[in-house]
């Protein structure tokens, strides 16, 4: 008997048989049920039942990562560990050890597991085993070959996917970016001991209070971020992000709304203690209402403490007269929404009005102090100049007791910012670029003193007048423009006030306002006037009669002519 050629007979066809038996039916056997739980994998899992693949997220922001960010990746490994583990149980357990061990070498059937009647029959059966592990062996290679391609394919798609979102979420910040920088929005904290800049405030979800530090396009979301109570929060400002309430992330102060969606203009008042100031605000707040009534300019409060600090300040002037001395160390700026028109629009600007304490500009320490003024779009310099010893000793002896009872401050306004220009410059950098509005307190007080002129006409020119002149050249020479008013706050503050001194009030804070882009209409004040009534034409007469045309005279010779022809003549 040829042993050997038997065995090469054998050989062959075990492979004959293996290849067979993977290419008809054990190949396509283990790639459908690896598929198969590959897509498991990635079904969701009935409701109320824990999900494995979701573990909490661990990080410091009150939500989920979105589902492409991170999730995405845990479901595709997941998805391919299935398949693998598929593939190796098949071969492994169900092939190799219960079909080919305990089923083909025992001479049971490999499908049923019937043990084969005659001893024939149990002879094939064994002769079998080495085909179905081969046929195992080559289905499972060939399998994982072909998952391979499939994972690398569907990681490409993967890929795809994630660039599309990073794509959404570049184009969204680089939209709300554009359209920041388009309307000139800059956000800062109006907060005293603050003051500082920051790109996006905090904002709390009115579902749990959570804090969201990071509510913007990124990797919790592009259009909309899912806090951990379940809620859908918008990402953009321009989806709706405005509604929610902020903080600032610096001081976490409760910020008002308008704060990241209209520009903010910061004015700060600058003058002396007793300079009139708190009162001057006061006037601008009523000015601002008056004009309000008569134009297309609106005014609001950005928030329910701006409105009460306002409205503790109406009835201190109403009850005594007087506004109450500024107290404490850096001022909160009291905020306004001042805007044109009505409607998609409308534009508005967030006016950060501060009232800082006389004895803030006493010297250049305290001036630095002052970290608002970097942020300054303009600079209401408030000018008490019966404070200055120039005014004072022009005057007589009944006009020296009418400027002591009226409180001048403590320093004259060419003091004042003389102390306070440098660090100005110093702390913005900028002061080449900014307006300043130099409003002249107490004219009811000026108007009754005999030893000075009124101030009527240019205030400039007054101001000169009265030997104020270097003021007038110094913030003409520091500053890119300069406009001067003389208001009463008495008259325009209180029962009594008069309308015209209101309006008067506001216009140095609206001319700052029009330098920003805000212009409301009219002239310097930024109101729009009355336009006068034209005047009819006059009929148009009739016309003369031509006269006739006179003849023409002879033209008289000249003497010179008479001269030269005489003296050719001898």
């Amino acid at each position: 008997m040829n042993l050997p050629f038997i065995a090469q007979v054998l050989g062959w066809a075990t492979v004959v048989v293996g290849v067979a038996v993977c290419l008809g039916y054990g190949l396509w056997r283990f790639l459908a049920l690896a598929l198969r739980s590959a897509a498991t994998a990635f079904r969701p899992r009935t409701p109320g039942t824990p999900d494995p693949r979701i573990t909490p997220y661990a990080g410091t922001e009150p939500a989920q990562p979105a589902y492409w960010a991170r999730q995405m990746w845990i479901d595709a490994a997941a998805g391919g560990r299935a398949a693998a583990w598929t593939v190796w149980y098949l071969l492994v357990h169900h092939w190799l050890d219960e079909i080919v061990r305990h089923r083909l070498l025992r001479g049971r059937n490999g499908s049923t597991g019937d043990r084969a009647e005659h001893v024939v029959g149990r002879f094939l059966l064994r002769l079998l085993a080495p085909a179905t592990a081969l046929a195992a062996l080559l289905s499972a290679l060939l399998s994982c070959a072909l998952l391979i391609g499939v994972a690398l394919a569907f990681s490409a798609q993967l890929l795809l996917v994630g660039a599309v979102a990073v794509a959404g979420v570049l184009a969204a910040r680089g939209a709300e970016r554009s359209w920041k920088l388009a309307r000139g929005i800059r956000m800062k904290c109006p907060y005293p001991g603050c003051y500082r800049p920051f790109p996006l405030a905090v904002h709390v979800c009115p579902g749990c209070g959570a804090v969201h530090r990071e509510l913007r396009p990124g990797r919790y979301g592009a259009l909309r971020h899912v806090c951990r109570c379940g809620r859908a929060l918008p990402t953009t400002a321009l989806t709706g992000r405005r509604g929610l309430a902020a903080r600032c992330p610096h001081c976490d102060q409760v910020l008002p709304p308008a704060v990241g969606t209209t520009r903010v203009v910061h004015l700060p008042l600058i003058g002396g203690t007793s300079a009139g100031k708190t009162m001057l605000m006061a006037a601008v707040l009523d000015g601002l209402r008056s004009w309000s009534h008569d134009s297309r300019l609106t005014v609001e409060f950005a928030s329910p403490a701006d409105r009460r600090e306002a409205n503790t300040l109406s009835r201190q002037v109403e009850a005594t007269g007087w506004a109450l001395k500024t107290q404490g160390g850096q001022p909160r700026a009291l905020m306004l929404l001042v805007g044109r028109g009505h409607g998609p629009l409308r534009r508005q600007r967030l006016l950060y009005l501060y009232d800082p304490m006389g004895e803030s500009l006493r010297d250049a320490e305290t001036v630095r102090r002052q970290e608002y003024l970097a942020h300054a779009d303009g600079v209401l310099l408030v000018a008490d100049v019966l404070a200055s010893p120039v005014v004072r000793r022009s005057l007589r002896e009944g006009d020296g007791g009418l400027a002591t009872a009226a409180r001048p401050a403590d320093l004259g306004p060419v003091e004042t910012y003389a102390r306070f220009t440098g660090e100005l410059q110093g702390l913005g950098g900028r002061r080449r670029r900014l307006g300043v509005a130099a409003v002249v307190t107490k004219r009811d007080v000026l108007d009754r003193l005999g030893s000075l002129p009124g101030p009527e006409g240019p205030v400039e020119a007054w101001l000169a007048e009265i030997g104020l002149g270097e003021l007038v050249r110094a913030l003409g020479h520091d500053f890119a423009a300069a406009r001067y008013w003389a208001v009463s706050a008495h008259a325009a503050t209180g029962a009594g006030a008069l309308l015209s001194e209101q309006r008067r009030a506001a216009e140095p804070v609206l001319w700052l306002l029009s330098r920003t882009g805000l212009r409301i209409g009219g002239p310097a004040a930024g109101v729009q006037e009355p336009r006068l009534p034209r005047l009819p034409r006059l009929p148009r007469l009739p016309r003369l009669p031509r006269l006739p045309r006179l003849p023409r005279l002879p033209r008289p010779r000249r003497r010179s002519d008479r001269t030269a022809r005489d003296r050719s003549s001898l």
